[in-house]
Parts: C-alpha cells; structure tokens; sequence
C-alpha cells in the first residue's frame, strides 16, 4: 500500500514532495472552487450561475488533483506542476464573474490564458519541458497574446465598467484587437493538434491505450477551443445562449483531459496485477517471440520490444538472432535494461510513458528473469544459425567466383592454345604435298585436338555455366533440355532476370536431375518447371522412371542441397519405387 508521509528520495533522484505541501495544494483547491461557487452563484451577469460554477469547480479541481497526482508520482518531471498551475490560472479566471471591481478585472485579465496554459501542458507532455524551439515559440506567442495583447486591449475600454484597466473609450478598437487575439490563439490551438499528429506519425508504433486516449482527449480540448474561440469572432453561434452552450460543451472537455490522465495512472496501478498472469503464462517456457507478446500484455504497450544480450558476440540481437543497436533504434522510446547478477541479459524498448510506472516496469522484468534467460539462450543459437547461414552463403558465392575464374582460365587459355593448335596443324598439313602417310597423322592429330576441346568445353560447363551468366537461366536449360538424355517438357516463368547465384543454383539442379534420368531413372520423359511465385522460385524435374532413388546415396544431390540451403532454400525429393521421381527445390528470392 502506498503512503505518502514525508519528504524522502524519489527512486529518480529528486525529492518527493511532503504531505504537507500536497495537502496545502488540495485545501488551496477545495477553497478555490468555493470562492468561484460564490462568485458565480451571487453574480449579476452570469447565465445559469449554477451550472456555470459546477463547470468551473469541474476544471479547477480536475487540473489541481490530476497535478498534484503526478507531482507525487513523478517528482522529477515538470508536468503535474504545470497542470497544477493551469487549475489555478483556470481560478483566477473565473474571477471576472464577480461584481466586484477588482476580482473583475484580475478575471478579465487572465480570461484568456488557460486555453494557452493548456496548450503549454499539452506540449509539454509527458515530462513537463517544451522540447523544441518551435513549441516554445508558439506557446510565447500565445502567452504575450493572452496577457499581454489582451491587458493592452483592456486599456481601450469595451469591458463594461468595472474593468479597472480602462484609460480611454475607444470599444470599436478593444473589439477589433480582442478578434486579433481569438483568432491567434485558435490558430495556435489548432497548431497544437497538428503537431500532435505528427508526434504520433513520427512514433511509427502504436501507443498504449490509456496514453492513446490521453492525446485524443488533448487534440480534442484544443479543437474545442478554436471553435470557441472561432465562433465568438465569426458570429457562428448566434445569440448569447448558443455561445454559451459552446463554452459549456468546451469547459467539459477540457476538464475531461486531466481526469483522462488519472485513469491513465490507475490503469498503471491496476496493471500490476497482470504481472501474476505473465508469471503463469512463463511456467509453459515460452519462446522468444510468446515471451514478448506476454511482457507487452502485462505493460499495456503494443510497441514494446525485446532485444537480448549476446556476449559471446558483444552485441544485442532480436527475436530472429540478428544484431540490433539498442541506441539507434530506440527512435523516441525508452529503453530500460535487464540484467542478472549484474551480467547484462536483455533490453527492452518501450514507449517512454513506462517511466512514470518503474514499479510495473520492476515487477514485470522480474517475473521474466528466467524466461528471459531462456530466452537469450534461444536468440543465441538463432544467432550462431544466422552466422552458419551467412558462413555457407560466403562459401558458396566465393567457390561461385573461383569457378567463374578456372572456367574463364580453360576458355582464355587452354582451349584458345588448343584451337591455335589445330590451325597450325592445318596450315601444316597444306605443306607436307602427297605425303599421304603424314596426312592420316595429322588428321588423327586434329581429331584428337576435336576431342580435346570437346571434353575441356564440358569440363569448364561443368565447373561455371558461363551461359547462366551471360544469357539467363532460360536459355541453359534450353541447352541442357536439347542434350538430354530423353525427351523434356520445359517451362519458364521467371518474369526476367534472377540474381545469379539462384540461377547458378537452379541450373545444377536441374543439370543433375537429367544426369541421374540419364543413368538410372530408365524413363521415356522428363518435365522441368521453373517458376518464379512470391517472392520463391520453384524447380521441379520430374520423370517417369522406375523411381527408388536413394538421395543419400552418392554426393551429387547432396551437394546440389547443399547449394540451395546455403541460399536459405530447401530440397525435396519424392521416389516411389516404380512411380517415378519428383525433384522439388525452392530459393527465397525477393521479388
């Protein structure tokens, strides 16, 4: 159970404030509200004097309470000060409903600063500071027009006769200025909203619910306010009651904002209890992925995210054992870390309205200590798979290059000296005259240089298809279905250009599927079928032999296995004794 007794460190750093002052600030309130109850109830200018005090007495306290709330909450932040000051300046405010003189005109003077003290906590949420420069200049703006512009307004009379501020007549100007004044602070208001928008855009993550109504409940009010504002200058209600159920319907949804944000804080206080759900839910040894799902339920934040400490790798990984950087990814949340026995475990990053719960936040990392070391554990290994994954695709693209260079060397080199040979041995045999003896030689000479070249061009298009390379994976299995063994059905449907280690891929494959058809399939067809479907290719070769192939047996498909997993891919193989063989492999392929 909570107390609050006195004054003693915050767990930020910063002094909470004693009972005393907080019950001062309540009283304060309580007698603010009864003062304006008064005022309202024996003023002789005032509309339904009753229900204009009960939503007087409705703003003042609601701001009040909600802000001295979160000063106790969260000492270190400027926000519960602020909404504190904005039930006061609410208060004097309502000053102006009083008969007398003086009270009149401190209500005159501050009757328009609340909508900016609000758009002041508005922008200022959820750490009390306006951040930027432009939210400081637009909430200046709006302080020197509601004090300033509008004291100087005062001045030129046009406020009735109690205003004390009133040095010359001159009402057509003071109406004019004050129209000046509705329609800054209603463009202001409506900047506000705007940039409220663009906060949540510039989040790129869903909010938490009660912090996702708070804002709504904040653009709202604003919105409110311009319309008020808007429709004094415009003439948009017409009669005296109209506009005033216009500022009855506004005054409510302003005093709705702070009372919003105490359910906010209640739904923090109650979320506690969801910290023993996630204990049972983390009894079934959940993985990674159940484990951030359980943490973002029992936090109340669908944005939250889980990244893990690798040691061994002296980095951060998430879910999928990839390194992340905690610190460039934060992108406006915050991020608290986790350790056991003083030994980094995980991260997590959430939205930043977590830090007004550090209890919630403590009491829900502490019921996951094991899991979360499980866990890592789990991110570990995917780790170490992601590092073997890029390991075998490196070895793969290297042996791709190595090959590329011997089958270039054999073309460049030994077969360009074999057909040179070939041309001096038949410039030779154009001088050797009726020798016939030496003819036959030189053209066994010459044939066996044929035969040469043949079999160098077949090693070389063993070692790199450079037809892959050079036209396309369409066109080698064009080749290789003309020299099979038997006839071949073959279709491609790759919608252009793969990159070529998929194609180098699919072409052994399917080269070593019609090399086993030839050997020992004893079939009569073959079907090839290569298509290209989200964002997978698929190649299948399939024959209508005696089946009964054995793929552990021997390492040509092992191999071509080999290939396709290193490319993140996968091979099947179906071989039912007597109904043929079905060779299926399928590569990731971005489309």
């Amino acid at each position: 159970m909570d107390t609050i007794a006195t004054a003693a460190p915050h767990p930020g750093g910063t002094r909470a404030p004693s009972a005393a002052a907080l019950c001062a600030i309540a009283a304060a309130a309580v007698a603010a509200a009864s003062c304006t109850t008064l005022l309202a109830l024996t003023s002789d200018h005032v509309l339904e004097p009753g229900v204009h005090a009960g939503l007087q007495v409705w703003g003042i306290l609601a701001f009040v309470f909600a802000g001295t709330v979160a000063w106790w909450r969260r000492p270190e932040s400027r926000f519960g000060i602020l909404m504190v000051v904005a039930g006061a300046a609410w208060f004097l405010s309502t000053l102006s409903s009083a008969n007398l003189a003086v009270p009149y005109t401190i209500g005159l003077t501050f009757d328009l600063v609340p909508a900016v003290v609000f758009l002041h906590v508005v922008l200022a949420f959820p750490n009390g500071r306006l951040e930027r420069p432009f939210e400081r200049a637009i909430v200046a703006v709006g302080y020197v027009t509601a004090l300033g512009v509008h004291t100087a307004g005062m001045t030129l009379g046009g406020f009735g006769p109690d205003n004390l501020a009133e040095l010359a007549s001159r009402g057509n100007a003071s109406h004019k200025l004050e129209n000046v004044q509705l329609v800054v602070i209603s463009a202001i208001c409506l900047t506000g909203v705007v940039m409220l928008a663009l906060r949540r855009r510039e989040a790129g993550r869903p909010l938490r619910r009660s912090l996702a109504l708070l804002v709504d409940s904040f653009a709202a009010a604003l919105v409110m306010f311009a319309f008020l504002f808007l429709s004094a200058v415009l003439g948009l209600a017409s009669g005296e009651t109209s506009f005033e159920t216009i500022r009855r319907v506004t005054f409510f949804v302003v005093g709705l904002a702070p009372l919003v944000f105490l359910v906010g804080l209640l739904h923090g206080r109650l979320a506690r209890s969801a910290v023993g759900d996630l204990i049972v839910e983390l009894r079934a040894d959940p993985t990674p992925t159940d484990l951030r799902d359980a943490l973002s339920r029992a936090v109340r934040d669908p944005s939250l995210t889980l990244v893990y400490w690798l040691p061994e790798f002296g980095t951060y990984a998430g879910v999928d054992g990839r390194p992340v950087e905690p610190a460039a990814d934060v992108s406006g949340r915050a991020m608290t870390l986790i350790d056991r026995n003083g030994v980094p475990v995980a991260a997590l990053l959430h939205d930043p309205s977590l830090e007004d719960e550090p209890e919630l936040l403590a009491a829900a990392t502490a019921g996951a200590g094991i899991a979360l070391e499980n866990a890592r554990l789990h991110v570990e290994l995917r780790a170490r798979l992601e590092e073997l994954r890029g390991s075998r695709a490196r070895m793969v693209e290297v042996a791709n290059k190595e090959r590329q260079r011997l089958e270039r060397n054999l073309h460049d080199g030994a077969q360009q000296r074999l057909i040179a040979l070939s041309l001096e041995l038949s410039l030779l045999g154009g001088e050797l005259g009726e020798d016939r003896h030496a003819r036959e030689r030189l053209a066994r000479a010459r044939l066996e240089i044929a035969a040469s070249l043949a079999e160098l061009r077949e090693i070389a298009r063993g070692i790199h298809p450079a037809v892959v390379s050079g036209h396309g994976l369409g066109v080698a299995l064009e080749q290789l279905a003309a020299l099979a063994p038997v006839p071949v059905r073959l279709s491609v449907e790759t919608q252009g250009r793969l990159p070529e280690a998929v194609e180098v891929a699919a072409y052994y494959l399917v080269c070593e599927s019609l090399a086993n058809v030839g050997k020992y399939a004893q079939a009569s067809t073959a079907t090839i079928d290569v298509t290209r479907n989200d964002g997978t290719v698929l190649i299948e070769v399939t024959d209508d032999g005696v089946g009964g192939a054995d793929t552990e047996c021997g390492t040509g498909l092992r191999g071509i296995a080999d290939r396709i997993e290193a490319l993140e891919g996968t091979l099947r193989v179906w071989s039912p004794p007597g109904g043929g063989t079905r060779i299926l492999g399928e590569i990731p392929c971005a489309p």
